[in-house]
């Protein structure tokens, strides 16, 4: 027990007496796992805020779109596209969209030519839009059958789109469509489900079809809720009421798998990183394995003295590899807290819920320690077969 004291004891000293060459060593092992710790933390950090999203945004909305007509370049649904698809029994909401082209958006008429070159989306919506979507208002109304009266021209702006143009709630402020002026009704808040929409415009149908469209408006998107747990269904049977009789072919997309998707490529992205963090663990190894043998060469006389002194050379490995296991202690735990920081960084500039997998803690630390006894080795054998004379001449 004594002799297992001194050899912890000279191991210590050996490598806090080398500080600089302590912490070469450490780089390895602490970059390494704060890379792996830091990849999965964030992934699963934004995979919780994405579960979390769709927890609160719900799995059922269902877009139908319009995807191909004879001839036509703009297809377009049937005009009562939405009494089809509340035919069937599982739709529990149902809104329509036309999106229109080649409209400037301007915040007031002199800005025309900064802004023309800004594609920003303008739509035609109806009054259930904002239910359907399950999205509040963030500042004054949604268009209501007031706005579809004769010569109406109210708009609603998404939250993105109302920062760029420095609007502020409540203000009595206007936008230029073309050349038609409109009010600013309100301000829509953020659509998870449909990022487009925070840079957009909303008009009604009237007004569309007054300023924009040559012929009878007609919509080229339904959005759906469909009832909890029959997605998949609803989405099938909506082809066939929406698209029934009719040129149009009808595809439907389920908003969440947007956002599954999303969680899919965060994780490639975390194996990508993952894999690189081991990268960094064997580079460091072998740089381990290189300072090592460096400091064999560089204490030929203290092993020497050793040597003569009666220790063994199960006792001299045994020191090295005891210092090469205190690397890979310190190395990891210092990777653990330094992947952990990075998470806390990383979800509070995020706004997401933190999250760290406990298995990741220890494995960081067992995955340093291995590597690193790993890579100490080879000076372990290497100094254990230095015969006293032997130092003599490499001191």
């Amino acid at each position: 027990m004594r002799r297992v004291r001194e050899l912890i004891t000279v191991a210590l000293v050996g490598l806090f007496a080398r500080k600089v060459r302590t912490a070469l060593l450490l780089l390895g092992p602490t970059i390494g796992v704060a890379a792996i710790i830091a990849a999965v933390g964030l992934t699963d950090s934004a995979k919780g805020d994405l579960k979390r999203k769709v927890a609160e945004l719900g799995t059922n909305l269902i877009e139908a779109s319009a995807a191909s007509a004879f001839g036509s370049q703009n297809p377009v649904l049937p005009t009562d596209a939405v009494e089809r698809a509340r035919t069937v029994v599982t739709v529990d909401g149902v809104s329509a969209v036309r999106e229109l082209s080649d409209i400037v958006v301007t915040p007031y008429e002199e800005a025309t030519e900064k802004f023309e070159v800004v594609p920003v989306p303008v739509l035609a919506a109806d009054a259930e839009l904002p239910g359907v979507l399950q999205v509040p208002m963030i500042s004054g109304r949604w268009l209501d059958p007031f706005d579809e009266g004769p010569g109406v021209r109210s708009a609603v702006i998404g939250i993105g789109l109302a920062r760029e143009f420095d609007y502020l709630p409540g203000e009595v402020r206007s936008i230029v469509l073309d050349d038609h002026e409109y009010a600013v009704i309100g301000v829509l808040g953020q659509v998870e489900l449909e990022p487009a929409f925070d840079n957009a415009v909303f008009i009604s149908f009237r007004a569309a079809d007054d300023d924009f469209v040559e012929d009878d408006i007609q919509p080229n998107k339904l959005y759906v809720r469909a009832a909890d747990g029959t997605e998949s269904d609803t989405a099938e049977a909506l082809k066939v009421a929406v698209g029934l009789g009719g040129p149009t072919e009808v595809n439907t997309e389920l908003k969440s798998e947007a956002l599954e998707l999303a969680s899919q490529s965060d994780r490639q992205l975390q194996l990508i990183v993952v894999a690189m963090g081991l990268l960094a663990i064997v580079v460091g190894g072998i740089g381990i394995a290189n300072v090592m043998s460096i400091s064999v060469i560089q204490r030929s006389s203290e092993i020497g003295i050793r040597r003569a002194l009666g220790h063994t050379r199960g006792t001299i490995a045994l020191q090295f590899l005891f210092e090469a296991i205190v690397v890979g202690v310190l190395g990891g735990m210092l990777g653990v807290l330094t992947g952990v920081a990075a998470i806390g960084v990383g979800v509070a500039m995020a706004g997401w819920v933190f999250t760290l997998q406990p298995v990741l803690v220890p494995g960081g630390i067992i995955l340093a320690v291995a590597i690193s006894v790993l890579a100490g080795l080879y000076p372990a054998v290497r100094a254990a077969r230095l015969e006293p004379l032997e130092t003599l001449r490499l001191g």
